[in-house]
């Protein structure tokens, strides 16, 4: 059972009621049970609530126990009596109706709050024919009284009109401005109708009542509910600064607070729960969370640790393994962060991208290898992969082929496959350079003497794309592309001894020139073919 801290104003006999009524059974119950071992002399009252309550969580037998223990404090109470009806409506609709209506003659026969519980007990058993016929006998009593049109405004909201629902819950205002319940179900019933109703209900509560701090909460539930986080968090505040809060009160204020960005009040919230409970895995995880937030990965660490090993009855998601691999990632340990993110995949099988997390982490870990295989795995998932993921795919297998001690047929293998993603963007996007730019340096990688003159044709079509851009923007591509189409040039003046490709290549090197002046390489090159001219 939850622990409830309450304040003196509102630790009264009759507030586990009210807050019954009002609909916060949870508060209710902690309440309910104070009264009962207060030995008031409403305890058969008190027990009949508490039944009611057990009914609500659909626990009967426990239901069963205090409508029973109601009626051993008081053999003739008539609301334990109609407890004991409830419990029999479904299976035994006869004995149950004549249960109920020997309590409802006699003296209780315009006795009209009992008449109401009648129809609340067919209403809690989703019997509304039942539940209306008790209110319109209430009706004929009185039709001044604000628990008939809340019950009336019930009736309505379980068949979802909520319109009618509220105009009832209004006129219950009407008659009892303090009607804690109708301003309450109200707002339940318009939350996700009419905001705005809602909210203004709520405030017109507060107003009426300052002191009954479930009002804030209601409204921070609201507005959670809305993703408004900013106002939930202010109101989960106010609620949990009144002292009226359990364990799950500062789970939901401070989850609120991490929605809301707000990670340093959120973390000084879960260490609070944590001092009340070190193995409770929502605040572990949300230290956990915070922590990582905030960058502090060292105090993250521990807070993985707690939530992973040391939490009773965790049950892990996808966000605990992607946040614990963020840690680890950050550590450097890149076996434990990969197999982290591989079991996030495992919590959500839609959540594929991660792929692409695995894959940086491989080549960080220094396995490119694997760094492929996992960035194709995640583009095979894709349904239409974008010209971006095949750019990137081709970079790994282009920057894979430049690595130390790779084996000449595999570093030839993965040009060729890197030059047939980049032909692929080159298609896609037949207006943009880098498809034409990737396959001119996968190719120059084939042929890096440049005697064969397989990357001219990418680099050529790279700076018609480029110039036609006219943004100098593309300046230091266009300096690429020249260079290496006044060395090709170069080295075909060498082989054939031709005048016009030592003319053709200096042309190149003169354009390098106009873009930046000062270009070493050209002139250099330049220096050389006049050497060249001077030899021949």
């Amino acid at each position: 059972m939850a622990s409830f801290a309450f304040s003196p104003l509102q630790a009264k006999d009759s507030e586990g009621i009210s807050f019954y009524k009002a609909g916060f059974q949870k508060q209710a119950k902690v309440l309910l049970f104070q009264e009962l071992k207060s030995n008031s002399t409403n305890s058969a009252e008190t027990c009949y609530f508490l039944g009611n309550v057990y009914f609500g969580e659909s626990k009967n037998d426990s239901a069963l126990y205090y409508y029973k223990k109601g009626l051993s404090l008081d053999a003739e109470s008539a609301l334990n009596n109609i407890g004991l009806a409830k419990l029999q409506i479904k299976s035994n609709a006869v004995q149950a109706k004549e249960a109920i209506e020997n309590v409802l003659k006699g003296k209780n026969k315009k006795n009209v709050d009992l008449i109401l519980e009648a129809g609340r007990a067919y209403l809690e058993n989703g019997e509304l024919l039942g539940a209306n016929d008790y209110l319109e006998r209430a009706q004929k009593i009185t039709r001044k009284y604000a628990p008939v049109f809340v019950l009336a405004g019930d009736i309505f909201e379980s068949k979802k009109d909520a319109g009618q629902a509220c105009s009832m819950y209004e006129q219950a205002i009407l008659f009892d401005a303090n009607c804690r319940e109708a301003y309450v179900k109200y707002a339940r019933a318009y939350r996700d109708v009419n905001t705005a109703l809602a909210v203004e209900m709520l405030g017109r509560l507060k107003t009426q009542e300052p002191n009954f701090s479930l009002a804030n909460k209601e409204l921070a539930d609201l507005y959670y509910a809305k993703n408004d986080f900013d106002n939930a968090a202010k109101y989960y505040g106010e609620y949990i600064a009144s002292g009226n809060y359990d364990t799950d009160d500062l789970k939901q204020y401070a989850m609120t607070l991490f929605l809301n960005k707000d990670y340093n009040k959120s973390l000084e919230i879960a260490q609070m729960g944590l001092k009340l409970n070190a193995q409770d895995p929502a605040f572990n995880r949300l230290a956990m969370y915070n922590n990582v937030e905030l960058k502090k990965f060292d105090d993250a660490t521990v807070a993985a640790d707690n939530f992973f090993n040391k939490s009773k009855d965790a049950q892990f998601s996808y966000f605990d393994y992607t946040y614990n691999g963020s840690i680890l990632a950050e550590k450097k340990k890149y076996p434990e962060a990969i197999a982290s993110f591989e079991k996030a995949i495992e919590a959500d099988t839609t959540k594929t991208e991660l792929l692409s997390t695995i894959s940086g982490l491989y080549e960080q870990a220094g396995d490119p290898v694997n760094a492929i295989k996992s960035y194709e795995k995640y583009v095979g998932n894709v349904s239409k992969p974008s010209a971006d993921l095949l750019v990137e795919l081709g970079k790994k297998y282009y920057s894979y082929a430049n690595t130390d001690k790779i084996l000449p047929n595999i570093k030839t293998s993965s040009l060729l496959k890197a030059d047939s993603l980049f032909a692929k963007v080159a298609e896609m996007e037949p207006d943009n350079y880098r498809g034409n730019c990737w396959r001119a340096r996968a190719n120059s990688n084939l042929d890096p003497e440049a005697t064969k003159g397989l990357a001219k044709p990418f680099y050529e079509k790279t700076v018609e794309i480029c110039l036609a851009k006219n943004d100098p923007r593309y300046n230091p591509v266009l300096i690429e592309c020249y260079s290496y189409l006044g060395f090709y040039h170069l080295v075909a003046g060498e082989k054939s001894k031709s005048a016009s490709e030592y003319e053709t290549s200096k042309g190149y090197w003169n354009k390098i020139l106009k873009i930046e002046p000062g270009n070493s390489t050209a002139l250099k090159a330049l220096e050389g073919l006049s050497g060249s001219k001077k030899k021949k």
